[in-house]
């Protein structure tokens, strides 16, 4: 073979490599957009003004995975959308300040298939300690102002918060429990008339939460879940 058809083949592959890779990407976008739709119509993310939701399927390329159906690697993130209380409590709205999920080995029946099942799914939702300021001191009422902020001792699935400040004049200084169980946050907290406030979280099917901490910023909740099946929850919003 001559030199020069070497060359026309060397340059022939590269650019059939260059195509593939951007028809990799292309419909790798489409396939993002695709999921992240049913991730907003399914579980309510990104339902304020200030929401955000980004999905990201990772690996390549694409179109090997999407021909099998399988995927190694999907992440979300999420972020400032807000849950209310199981009783619809008048202003008990608890805002999200993130959420991440990690799932691993995503099976799906085609591109456009409305569910799937995720072998593993890991992340993590974080709520700060402003937002839950705000939403005690709203559903304390009376003109109370309340702070929550961390305190020593969280084990498992409750993390410890400190409450301070006043109801009708009445001085508070307490320690309450944030438990985060299946896919339902619990603040308890002694003295405060409405002790406990529920809020529920549209996780998918399979994926509950496994523990919980208080930290500087705020408390951060771990996900766990095997056999998660996407597109499916327990909760609707």
């Amino acid at each position: 073979m001559s030199r020069r058809w070497v060359k026309v083949l060397v340059i022939t592959m590269v650019a059939l490599a260059v195509l593939f890779t951007a028809v990799d990407r292309i419909a790798v976008h489409y396939a993002d957009k695709e999921v992240a739709q049913l991730a907003r119509e399914k579980y309510g993310y990104e339902n304020t003004t200030d929401g955000y939701l980004d999905l990201s399927i990772e690996g390549f390329p694409f179109l090997t995975q999407a021909a099998s159906g399988e995927f190694d690697h999907v992440t979300l993130n999420a972020g400032m959308f807000y849950v209310d209380t199981t009783t619809n409590a008048q202003g008990g709205y608890l805002h999200i300040d993130r959420l991440h999920l990690d799932l691993h080995d995503v099976n799906v029946g085609s591109l456009t298939a409305r569910s799937a099942e995720a072998n593993l799914v890991t992340g993590t939702l974080n709520l700060s300690y402003k937002e839950l300021s705000s939403v005690v001191t709203r559903l304390a009422g009376h003109g109370s102002q309340l702070t929550v902020s961390p305190a020593p001792g969280s084990s498992g699935q409750a993390a410890r918060v400190k409450v301070s400040g006043t109801i009708e004049g009445r001085a508070v200084d307490a320690t309450g429990t944030l438990l985060a169980q299946g896919e339902e946050i619990t603040l308890n907290i002694p003295g405060v008339e409405q002790a406990n406030m529920v809020w529920q979280v549209g996780l998918p099917a399979g994926a509950d939460f496994s523990a919980a901490r208080s930290n500087q910023d705020g408390v951060e909740m771990s996900i766990v879940g095997h056999q998660v099946r996407l597109g499916s929850s327990r909760y609707h919003m």
